[in-house]
């Protein structure tokens, strides 16, 4: 089993995957072949589909949800295709594995005012606030995954340009930035990084030890502010990525536009964006028109 992890994970590395899903397909995977035995009782030609199916009830039975079952899955499947590409088996129980069904959660969006409400709470007086500052208004002026926005590299923000180069995988989308996001930026890069980098470390976001912020590390910064702005509503680092998405379309971007700055591959995930604002504005039409009032 060590082996073929290993040589699982050298074909993820050399297929260029973010490190967010390198991370959660080597963690699924090990799991899968933990609970398949394939070490002590198996073969690896030995996996039917029922032990696929097993590992999925097992999943169940610890609470996972079905949106992380379905990314077992994707995992799963990732390791039987990198069997069958090293020429290591064409066995492959897995192909015609079925996600399981799942209810879409609508995503959490917030209003413009929410927004400027939220970018207005650090204290840009002080290193951590004039940090947490730049990241934010970053995230909403680009919609990058929180993955994309720590894993930035100082090269890969062009201030002259007001442009930053976001990396997934091996495909690098350019995004122009705001004015307001860009000396936010800028203003980090004079007053703290300087104190606070280490000669090594070509990080853009880094903690007070000098070391790349980490993705728990951004959260907790985003779960601080939410508090301070108490509102009704969970807000996480993805909601100004839905924010930035729904925003631009409800102010005239095509949904073509915003699925290539959101890096999607499908654009049905870009158009549930489309979806939200229709269903805004057929509210506030139902509400305020005389006539639709009436009965």
């Amino acid at each position: 089993m060590f082996d073929l992890l290993q040589e699982y994970k050298e074909y993820l590395s050399n297929n260029g995957v973010s490190k967010s899903t390198y991370d959660a397909y080597v963690r699924d995977v090990t799991s899968f072949l933990s609970y398949v035995d394939i070490s002590v009782s198996h073969n690896i030609e030995d996996v039917k589909p029922e032990d696929i199916e097993g590992f999925k009830k097992a999943l169940e039975k610890y609470g996972k949800t079905p949106a992380t079952i379905n990314r077992c899955f994707a995992s799963v499947k990732s390791f039987y295709r990198f069997l069958k590409i090293s020429g290591i088996s064409m066995h492959d129980p897995a192909l015609n594995l079925c996600k399981v069904k799942q209810q879409r959660k609508m995503p959490t969006i917030l209003s413009g005012k929410e927004v400027d409400r939220l970018l207005r709470i650090p204290d840009i007086s002080t290193p951590k606030g004039c940090r947490d500052k730049a990241m934010l208004e970053l995230l909403y002026a680009t919609g990058m995954r929180v993955s994309e926005l720590i894993e930035l590299d100082l090269d890969d923000i062009q201030l002259n340009k007001s442009i930053v180069c976001c990396h997934s995988g091996n495909i690098i989308r350019t995004i122009p930035i705001y004015s307001a996001a860009k000396n936010a930026v800028r203003d980090y890069l004079l007053r703290v990084y300087p104190y606070y980098s280490k000669s090594d470390n070509n990080a853009l976001f880094i903690n007070m030890n000098g070391s790349r912020l980490t993705r728990q590390g951004f959260w907790k910064i985003v779960k601080f502010y939410a508090e301070e702005l108490s509102l009704n509503t969970e807000i996480t680092p993805h909601t100004l990525r839905h924010s930035f998405a729904a925003h631009l379309i409800e102010n005239g971007a095509r949904v073509e536009d915003v699925k290539e700055m959101l890096g999607h591959a499908d654009i049905a995930s870009t158009q549930i964006y489309a979806q939200i604002v229709n269903n805004r504005f057929k509210d506030t039409y139902t509400r305020c028109h005389p006539r639709a009032k009436s009965v």
